[in-house]
This record gives C-alpha cells, structure tokens and sequence, in this order.
C-alpha cells in the first residue's frame, strides 16, 4: 500500500516537474520556475512552486534537491543565488546552489524536531548583474521520521482510592509526549500496564492513560499499597516505548469497629483520693493508627450513678484510661461494677461487621484508708460582742471522723490566734475567749477576728483537718459621747456674734455615735432661763444667750446622749467666758482677761487659793531647811577621812589606769584595812529605818572577823553586802554598799556595754516621753526632731 503511495506521489511531481526527495524516487532534472506558456486568457508571469520535501536526517550529503533555470539566456551567461534561512541567516551552511548550473543541494543533516520548514528566494542574473527574472519563493519542507521515543512527564505517578471502592473508580492518570510530529503515526502514543499484582484490580485507558479500579475487594487492612509498572509506546503502540510506575494507596475507611481485649477487667484504688488513674482498658481496631477510624472513646454505660468515674483514650496507644475524679468512700461502696463500652470517634462504615466485644465489664475494688477528720461546718462564722468577758463561749467547732470502722479519737488545737485571744478544748473544739480583746487590734479587720483551728486523729499516720473560725465582733455601745471643745467664749450682747459651735465626739463606731442629742441639764432648770441650744446636724449644736448676762465665766453643764442601743449619755461641764464684743463679735481685749480657762474659778477664789498655797511655803521651809542640815551632817560624818582618798578616785572618773594590774591609779587601802574604814562608818545618832520592810527590834549583827591576807578581800566584801542586804534595821544605802574593787578575771562586761550603742549614733530617747511629765524636758532635748 505505501509502496503504491510513494509511486503515485513519483508520477505527479513528474507531471508537476517537481522533487519529492523520497529515496527511490527520481528527480527532474530540470525546473523552469520562470518560462511562460502560451495560454489563451491572461498570461501568467511565472509559476508558484510545490514545496520541496526532503527527509530529516539525510545522510547522503550533500543532497540535490533541485535545478532551477532561467530561458532566457544560455547555458553559461546566467548567475543563479539563493537566499534565507539555512543559507545566509542562522542556521547557515544548510543549502547551497551552483551558480552557473542552477543546482540547490543540501549540506547538513536537518532536524523536523529544531526547524520542519525553510522558505529561500531564488534569483536569476546576467553576467553584468543585471536582473533576468524576478525573484521566486523556493519553500523546503522536513518530513519527519520516528527518531523520538516516548516520554513520562513523572518517572512515578501517584494515586489514592478509599478502599472498598467499585469497579471503575477513577485513581490518577498517566501522561507522556513525543517530540515527533504529532500528525504522523510517529507521536501516536498508547498506554498500557505491563505489571501488577493479582488479581487485576486496576486498568489504564490506552488513549488518555487513566487508571480505573476495575475489580471489587480493595481492603486496606489486606493490602495498603500497590505498585503498577506502565508501558507508553508510540505508531500506536508499534514503535518506541517508555516505562514508569504508579503507586496507589487505598485510603482508610472505618470498616473495623474497635474491641477490648478482655471481656471483664479488674481493677483497685484508695478512698479519700481524686484525680489518679486506676488502669487501663486495651481495645484493638485494624483501621489506620491515628485516624479517626482508628481512636476509640469509651463510654461508662452503667455502675457509675454519681459520676466518680471517668475514662480518656491515651491517643499513643488507643487504650482507655480509667481514673477517679471524685473521691470514694470505702465506708459507703467497697466495690463498683462498671459496664464500659467502645468506639470510634468516626462513624463506623455501613458495610463494617459488626464488634463482637464491644462492651467489656469492668470491677473496681476500693481500698480503706485513714482519712482526715471533717468538720462539719468549715468555715464556721459566728458572732460575739466586743468586750466579752474571759471564759465566754464562742462557738464549738467540731469535726467527725468519717472512718466508722475504725476507733479513732480525736484532738483539737490551735494554730493560728494572732491575739492569742482563745482557748480550745482539746477533747471536744469547744472555743471560748481567755481575755478580752482589743477593739484597736490590728487583726480585726472591718469588724472580723479570723482564727484557725486544727483536728487530727490518733491513727498511724495520723491525718490532720483544718478549720477557719471566723468571728464577727458586734459593736456595743459603751462609750458615752464626749463633748469638744469643753469651753468656749461668748458676746454678752445676744444678738453679736454667731454663738458658741459645740460638737461631740463617741469612741464607738456607728451606728452606736452620731447623731448627738445635746440638751441644758435637766438638774438645773435656770440654764434654760439665760441659754439655749440648736441643733446644727448630727454631731454638732450651737449654744446662744438669750438676753445679757454678766460678763465673766459661767459653768453650764451639759447633757450629751448618743443614737446607740441602749443609748448612752454623759453630762458634762462647759466652761463659757462671755465678754464684751466688737463690731466683728470678737472679744475686746480687755475682756480676754476675764478668761480662766478650763480652770472654772473666779478671781477671789483665785486670790485666796493663792494666799493659801504661799503660807503653806512658808510653814514648810523650816522642816525643809532641818532636814537639809541633818543630812549634810550625816554625809560629813560618814565620808569623814575619806575624802582625800576614796572620794577623790571616784569624782574623777576620766582617769584611766593600766587595769586591774596597775596600783597605782585608786588607792585600795581603805579595802586593805575595814577596821579603819568600820570606824568612819559608824552613823551618828539613831539610825534609819529601810522603807521596805516592816520595823521589827532586830538584834545587831555579830562582828566579822577581820581579812587576814589581800585574798580575801572579795569574799570579805561579799559577806558584808549579804549581810547587809538581809538587815532590814539598816536603809539600802549602807555603807557596806560602797567599795570599787572588782576583783580578779571579772566576767562581766565594762559598764559603757549598758544600754549604750556600739557605734557613734545618738541613743533613742523616745521612750522619755512615756514616763510622765517630769522627763518631758529631756525628750525635748535628747529626743528625735
């Protein structure tokens, strides 16, 4: 058949004068492109050429490919060029022609894949280089050969599929090229599976490459991947092929419902405890591990009423974890039997069989613990007034023991009272108070008093409850109301000035204080005569004249009365100077003189009671000269010879010797010779009587002996002051009393370690304010500014 193409194609390009360039077929000799032929209509300037076809890869170079002539010149005189791609434009060297013959040969070896068509111009000239015909198109056409195999776009193709899929499920799809010319069987390509596994479950269109299921049965749990080996050949599958895989993976469905392991698991925890796990529950599901085909959740159907129970999957290993996620009481149930069942987080498939062990029953046993004590109302609040008395009973605060199995006793304690306010009974948490608290302490807070209280049990280990006592302490009202200021001035005009402001303040918090009632004394029905009071708000009154009165200073007396329940009330005295007043309503200064103050005396009193104090003065100084005498006479004779010598030493106390090695810095002979020094001590006259003990007719004390070496001067001087200390006939200022020496290796510290500071700050003299009016002074000085 192509045999008997090739020959018809032969005999019309030798009827059109043409060159097919198919091997085998011969080739004009001779083409005119531009001879005219006598026609009888209109006369054509030259003629348009076929294109000349020529086979890639020619290997027979060069190649005629044609002979072009010109007739109007001979053979000799004409000049024949070409030109274009493949001549002289890239790529170059392709064709040429013989200039004098006409001939066009081909060079190189072409490629329909790089260029499939080259368009020359062909010219005729004389051997002047003058024009003979015009210019004509030559166009060479590449006829193409199979010299292209096939190609994959992917050496791998991948695919997926749910498994169970039906028949003709479309998969993926293969795809290849050929460089060849696509309109020639040479890129006419058809696909083919060349290997898989048995049986044949999938195919490929030979056309489009598609991949199919084509047979029922694709389980995932069988078989999870499979492996196909694809042909692509092109001249419709006769030619030159290529190979490739695909890889399709069946995707999971949950046709596998899970299944414990176990039809009955048993299991054991402790009471008192919540938030552990008990154990775990092991299923099985053939489905992909991690999917949601595959995680099981577990269900507690039955044997669990109050939710004491709970169960997690443990996403590693898909089992249930069971735990207690409220406490069990052995003493109420010992034991619980659950009834569990299992699946999965996705719904199961319609067509999955169904668990055979998909309820499983579980028992737990419940272990007796010690447990700690409960108290039966924690925390406790109660109430109690401020003030109360020692011993006053606050509340119980008791707790039980909730293992009734075992005898237990138990023991209540405190363990924190800031106040130390409260006592407890250990036996039965009875609370009661111990003194009376403070209502200025700084633990009540907004009226509340918090303490903490403790209960354990006698068992081993002993387990310990702890108990909040929150105590409200109630306002009483106990405070009367106080008035301020006690004194104050008026105009004796009623109408100057704009009276006398008086307020009341209460020591009590409301709504035992304000508002105050304030009111003349009912005693003394003539204040109502001369004064009057108006109410200016809650807590302050106003006090006026109501016609003139003398001038000086008046004493009301006042009755103050609070809102408390029971109220409470005070009458209290007001000291009110009225004096003459300006135009302004302030006291002229003559009048101020008037003024006594919070005193509340007249002046002839005042003169009297002056008169009185300087009489008694007068009285006083000859008892006070006396006694003055007598003891400068005293002191005379009991430091009589000493005072060259003992009293010296000690007056100049900014001595300092070499210590207690140095003899010379005091003179210690007064100590060396007692039988001196026993002389000078003996008082003149009778001698006082200790303030600190009763009187009693005590018998003198019998003589010492006298030291008989400087040894034992310190055992002399201890036994004198011991005995000097129980002699109640003699005053705590003896003159056993009187010695400097300090012995040998002295413990004690040096006298600057007394309540004096290690560095050069100033002392803190803060304190003196505290210790009344006589040491105000020295705060004043020494004090902090």
């Amino acid at each position: 058949m192509e045999t008997v193409l090739l020959l018809a194609l032969g005999l019309l390009a030798q009827s059109l004068g043409l060159s097919l360039g198919v091997p085998g077929l011969r080739m004009p000799s001779t083409l005119f492109p531009w001879r005219r032929v006598p026609t009888l209509g209109r006369v054509r300037r030259a003629w348009v050429i076929p294109p000349i076809s020529v086979s890639e890869n020619q290997k027979r170079l060069p190649y005629l490919l044609v002979q072009i002539k010109s007739d109007k010149q001979e053979l000799g005189s004409v000049i024949y060029s070409i030109q274009g791609p493949g001549v002289d434009e890239e790529p170059r060297g392709m064709f040429s022609i013989d200039k004098f013959t006409g001939k066009v040969f081909l060079n190189a070896m072409l490629d329909r894949e790089k260029t499939d068509r080259f368009r020359l111009r062909a010219f005729a000239l004389d051997l002047g280089g003058s024009t003979l015909e015009e210019p004509t198109d030559l166009e060479i056409v590449v006829v193409d050969q199979n010299d292209n195999r096939p190609v994959f776009r992917q050496e791998v193709f991948t695919g997926q599929v749910l498994e169970g899929a039906i028949p003709g499920t479309y998969v993926t799809r293969a795809e290849a090229t050929d460089a060849d010319d696509p309109e020639t069987d040479n890129a006419a390509l058809r696909y083919s599976i060349l290997e898989q596994s048995s049986p044949q479950l999938f195919s490929i269109d030979e056309h489009t490459g598609e991949i199919r299921t084509v047979q029922v049965g694709l389980d995932r749990e069988v078989v999870a991947v499979y492996n196909l080996s694809l042909q692509v050949a092109d001249m419709s599958g006769d030619g030159l092929t290529a190979t490739a895989s695909a890889i399709i993976s069946l995707e999971d469905v949950n046709d596998n419902a899970p299944e414990f392991t176990r039809d009955e698991f048993f299991l054991e925890t402790s009471e008192a405890i919540s938030g552990v796990d008990v154990g775990r529950l092991e299923v099985e599901d053939r489905d992909l591990p991690g999917s949601p085909n595959w995680a099981a959740k577990f269900t507690i159907l039955e044997g669990d009423p109050d939710g004491h129970f709970a169960i997690r999957t443990d996403p590693k290993t898909n089992e249930g974890v069971l735990s207690v996620v409220k406490p069990l009481d052995y003493e109420s149930c010992d034991q619980y039997d659950l009834k569990v069942a299992v699946q999965n987080e996705a719904p199961l498939h319609a067509a999955a069989p169904r668990a055979e062990r998909g309820q499983a029953r579980v028992s737990v046993q419940v272990q007796d613990v010690n447990e700690a004590p409960v108290f039966q109302e924690n925390p406790l609040r109660t109430s109690l007034a401020e003030g109360a008395a020692p011993r006053t009973l606050v509340a119980t605060f008791s707790a039980r023991d909730p293992d009734t199995e075992q005898l237990q006793r138990l023991s209540y304690f405190k363990d924190y009272d800031p106040e130390d306010w409260l006592q407890v009974d250990g036996a039965t948490g009875q609370v009661q108070t111990q003194r009376v608290l403070s209502p200025a302490s700084p633990f009540l807070k907004d009226g509340w008093y918090r303490a903490i209280i403790l209960v354990h049990d006698n068992a081993s280990p002993p387990c310990t409850a702890t108990g909040t006592l929150s105590i409200e302490i109630l306002e009483v009202n106990d405070h009367a109301p106080e008035l301020s200021p006690p004194s104050g001035s008026l105009c004796s005009e009623p109408d100057q000035g704009s009276g006398l402001l008086l307020g009341a303040m209460d020591e009590d918090l409301p709504p035992h204080g304000a508002p105050f009632h304030f009111q003349l004394s009912p005693r003394v029905p003539e204040l109502a005569r001369n004064w009057s009071l108006s109410q200016i708000n809650m807590s302050h009154t106003r006090l006026r004249l109501r016609h003139q009165v003398q001038e000086g200073l008046h004493h009301l007396s006042l009755l103050l009365r609070d809102s408390g329940q029971p109220p409470q009330q005070r009458e209290q005295l007001l000291n009110v100077t009225v004096c003459r007043c300006g135009h302004d309503g302030a006291c002229l200064p003559g009048a101020s003189a008037l003024r006594v103050g919070a005193a509340g005396i007249s002046l002839g009193a005042l003169v009297i009671m002056l008169a009185s104090v300087t009489l008694l003065l007068l009285l006083s100084l000859p008892v006070v000269v006396l006694t003055r005498f007598r003891q400068q006479s005293w002191d005379k004779g009991l430091l009589q010879g000493l005072q060259d010598d003992l009293r010296d030493n000690i007056l100049n106390y900014d001595e300092q010797g070499g210590g207690e090695e140095d003899q010379d810095a005091y003179d210690i002979s007064q100590l060396r010779h007692p039988t001196h020094l026993a002389a000078l001590s003996a008082p003149l006259g009778r001698p006082p009587l200790r303030r600190d003990a009763p009187f009693v007719r005590a018998r003198p004390p019998p003589p010492r002996a006298l030291p008989t070496s400087a040894a034992d001067i310190v055992d002399f001087i201890n036994s004198g002051l011991e005995a000097a200390d129980s002699d109640l006939s003699v005053p705590p200022y003896d003159t056993a009393l009187i010695y400097d020496y300090e012995g040998d290796g002295s413990v004690a510290g040096t006298l600057s370690s007394i309540l004096s500071s290690l560095g050069d700050e100033d002392q803190d003299y803060s304190c003196l304010q505290d210790w009344g009016p006589r040491f105000a002074r020295l705060a004043d000085l020494y004090g902090p500014h």
